[in-house]
């Protein structure tokens, strides 16, 4: 059963909320949601903002210091990286990442230090996403008087995994004995699947001095299209990513943060109920997420189960197909060549997360995505039963 702020038959449209919001502000007499707005973010949306992570977060959260609104997350990564990042400067990457931090962090000069994900063999159909885990002296070793900053991905993008508190712990002390910035890409935060909590680092004791937030509204509202990230922390960090925002695309669209701010407003008290739209989402797609796993599960495939996003890694090792084994060009990304020419059926390479040394570690993983309307799931369905 659909809820009645959902239009239509898909799930990841925007909630009426936030639609009607847009089509109220572009139709209104007013003339100032058609020009410019503060560039740093429209003075109702970082209210809102302000106003939703800081009953998140539990402080107290000055929406014009601590906040900046940004082209997507994107924007705010870039901005993070060209304001903080100096020639020479070290940045752990744990793989696999979002493929923009390499290219962003080598733009800066940056160099890019690399420590992967880890599964522990179970041999059983599935995996679970918290079974990839970093080893903590491996991590450890990775720090050094040169690191600047740890990109942190929580939950991840491919593997949905959703970071454990103890974790996140052996993570944030590691990064205050060496005085280290963590750039935590937190845009799946609110597609988390119970029983799995999502933990901001930013909330754990001496953290919030070194860590600039990422969101996304896109992610948040299923708006991706709008383009409207952020990046919270404190002033100091924050100012940088300022810098670089007000010199480059100076201000983003005043009537879809208008809209977005209105969406905001409207969650706020719902947060942590189950009406709330970001709740809502995740129990919605659960069931696309199960039925996806089975299926890749029934042809042969050992799916790892994501604690968050929308997408799931699979193993395709068991598979009998025939790959050359004489190409240079790594097995997942043939894997994913003959599954489109033969199947009809897309995937990404999951080696394209990872550096170019470590490649290797993902020669038999693919990623999907299930985010999608069930008569598409159908379709899969008839492809995995044919096959």
């Amino acid at each position: 059963m659909m809820l009645p702020f959902f239009r239509g038959s898909l799930i990841f449209l925007p909630p009426n909320s936030v639609t009607d919001a847009l089509a109220k502000v572009v139709s209104a007499n007013n003339h100032a949601f058609h020009q410019y707005t503060r560039g740093f973010g429209h003075p109702r949306l970082v209210r809102a903002l302000a106003d939703t992570y800081g009953k998140v977060m539990d402080r107290s959260i000055n929406p014009n210091t601590e906040i900046l609104v940004s082209v997507g997350a994107y924007g705010a990564l870039f901005y993070a990286v060209q304001g903080l990042i100096n020639p020479g400067d070290e940045a752990i990457l744990i793989e696999p990442y979002f493929d923009c931090y390499e290219p962003m962090l080598k733009v800066a000069g940056g160099v890019p230090v690399y420590i992967p994900l880890k599964p522990e063999v179970t041999g059983k159909k599935t995996r679970s996403s918290a079974d990839w885990k970093l080893d903590p002296d491996e991590l450890a070793s990775k720090f050094n008087e040169k690191t600047k900053v740890i990109f942190l991905n929580n939950p991840n993008n491919p593997l949905g995994k959703v970071y454990s508190r103890s974790e996140l712990e052996m993570i944030a002390e590691l990064c205050k004995k060496h005085d280290v910035v963590v750039f935590a890409d937190e845009v799946y935060e609110w597609l988390v699947y119970e029983p799995s909590k999502h933990i901001k680092i930013a909330t754990l004791p001496g953290m919030w001095e070194r860590t600039i937030t990422i969101g996304s509204g896109g992610k948040m509202f299923s708006a991706t299209g709008w383009k409207i990230g952020w990046a919270i922390g404190p002033p100091y960090l924050i100012s940088c990513l300022q810098t670089m925002h007000q010199n480059s695309n100076y201000t983003i669209s005043t009537p879809l943060q208008e809209a977005m701010a209105m969406g905001m407003e409207h969650e706020l008290p719902l947060i942590g109920k189950k009406e709330c739209y970001y709740s809502v989402l995740p129990a919605q797609i659960r069931p696309k997420r199960d039925r996806i796993i089975k299926l890749l599960s029934e042809v042969g495939m050992i799916a790892t189960v994501p604690d968050g996003t929308y997408f799931v890694v699979a193993d395709f090792s068991n598979l009998d197909v025939k790959l050359d084994e004489t190409s240079s060009e790594p097995k997942d990304y043939q894997f994913t060549k003959w599954l489109i020419s033969h199947k009809k059926l897309a995937a990404i390479p999951v080696g394209a997360f990872y550096s170019p040394g470590n490649k290797h570690l993902a020669e038999n993983l693919v990623r999907f995505t299930y985010i999608k309307e069930d008569s598409t799931l159908d379709k899969l369905e008839t492809i995995i039963k044919n096959w």
